[in-house]
């Protein structure tokens, strides 16, 4: 009988302010105030929700979930603005904690309107779930983000895109394989879709970049941060070509807690999902969970059975992902043609001489060191390091510290 009453007393509170050009109350004309005038009554109401939802996503611990909830209570996204905090928690939507969290929201409101009506000028757009242009891929989820901040550009509906994820503390040849990936896909008209962290992410973008593709990066804080900061020239470069995405508010830092959730947005953006290096409780894994619950393709490159940073990719395979050796594996999974020649583990040796072709065939996809090259080829030291440069030089190999040397995808 309580909870029939109080939301009896929610529907005289809209009818009681029905005449008012806001919509509601005291903070509620706070909520409009320097709102841009809209050209009818169905844009007016559009807008309004609009500045709701992004008021909504400055309210600490309220989710897509919980929201819904208040909107099939309230009828609208309008409404549910001028109902106190207080109401809520009786009705059992909102606990304690998110009852307080609301009421400091409501005390801040002018201050976050002045944010919103100021995006603009910063080259940032927000996209409500109740907008055209928000991403078909992402309203299907039952946990959809109602708000997302974008700078640069959307991803483009009618063309597949696969996120390429995996280790921060990836080796070599794990970034070579991302790297490859990348842009080879790209090449072909695949959008890259990654968390723009260190190591796999990055690496996955930056290949994106190469192949002239597009390439998006979905942030676990604000889309004013950049997180981790050696990736801001990656950040940068990607506005031309991509996009940055976030559901987060401007400004919140990149807490922990904060990149499981973002995860499910990497994956409901893609059509499938590579994993390059990941250990066994590797964080890529729970972008694996959300894909597999969203029926996503799930595709793994796997490593050498020793090796524990690649023990999460080699379990992914054995539990039924698609194991792939090339870019064109991929391409076949999503109805594309493959057409190139080239295999992804090996350059085209011709217009070497005897010697380097000889040196080439010693070294391998993992760091060698080069007494190991000269006692395997024969070839005396001095030679040998002139032909390890040469090769360098060329492409063919890296060289990664401590005299040591790998292939170069």
């Amino acid at each position: 009988m309580e909870k029939r009453h109080m939301a009896a007393g929610m529907v005289r509170t809209d009818k009681r302010d029905k005449d008012r050009p806001d919509g509601g109350g005291t903070d509620s004309s706070r909520m409009d105030r320097d709102r841009p005038a809209a050209d009818s009554k169905d844009g007016k109401k559009r807008e309004r929700e609009r500045a709701v939802l992004y008021w909504l996503l400055h309210v600490p611990s309220l989710g897509p979930v919980t929201i819904g909830r208040m909107r099939r209570c309230a009828g609208d996204i309008a409404s549910l603005y001028n109902i106190e905090g207080i109401q809520w928690e009786e009705l059992g939507i909102l606990k304690e904690r998110q009852r307080v969290c609301w009421d400091q929201a409501k005390k801040s409101t002018g201050k976050i309107m002045e944010e919103y009506h100021s995006l603009a000028g910063r080259g940032i757009r927000f996209i409500t779930i109740l907008d055209e242009d928000y991403p078909k891929r992402l309203k299907v989820l039952a946990d959809a983000p109602i708000g997302l901040y974008v700078r640069g550009r959307l991803p483009k509906e009618e063309s597949p895109a696969l996120a390429i994820i995996g280790s921060r503390n990836a080796t070599r040849y794990g970034l070579e394989v991302a790297r490859c990936f990348g842009r080879e896909l790209a090449k072909e008209g695949i959008q890259i879709v990654s968390g723009l962290a260190a190591g796999i992410d990055g690496a996955g973008h930056q290949g994106a970049l190469e192949g002239k593709g597009r390439t998006f990066g979905i942030l676990g804080c604000g889309i004013d941060i950049c997180y981790p900061r050696e990736n801001y020239g990656l950040y940068e470069r990607m506005l031309a070509d991509g996009g940055i995405l976030s559901e987060y508010p401007l400004g919140e830092p990149p807490k922990a807690s904060n990149f499981p959730i973002r995860n499910r947005i990497i994956s409901g953006l893609s059509d499938g999902i590579l994993v390059v290096e990941a250990r066994e409780k590797s964080g890529s894994l729970i972008t694996v969970g959300s894909g597999l619950e969203q029926g996503k393709e799930i595709f793994a490159i796997p490593g050498r059975l020793t090796d524990p940073g690649s023990a999460g990719c080699n379990r992914l395979i054995r539990e039924g992902a698609a194991l792939v050796s090339s870019p064109g594996d991929i391409l076949e999974e999503l109805g594309m043609r493959w057409e190139k020649k080239l295999t992804l583990h090996e350059k085209n040796e011709k217009g070497l001489a005897k010697k380097e072709k000889m040196v080439y065939s010693f070294i391998d996809l993992q760091p060698k060191h080069l007494e190991e090259i000269v006692r395997q080829s024969g070839i005396p030291l001095s030679e040998c390091m002139m032909i390890l440069l040469d090769l360098e030089l060329k492409g063919f190999i890296v060289r990664t510290g401590g005299n040591h040397y790998e292939k170069k995808l």
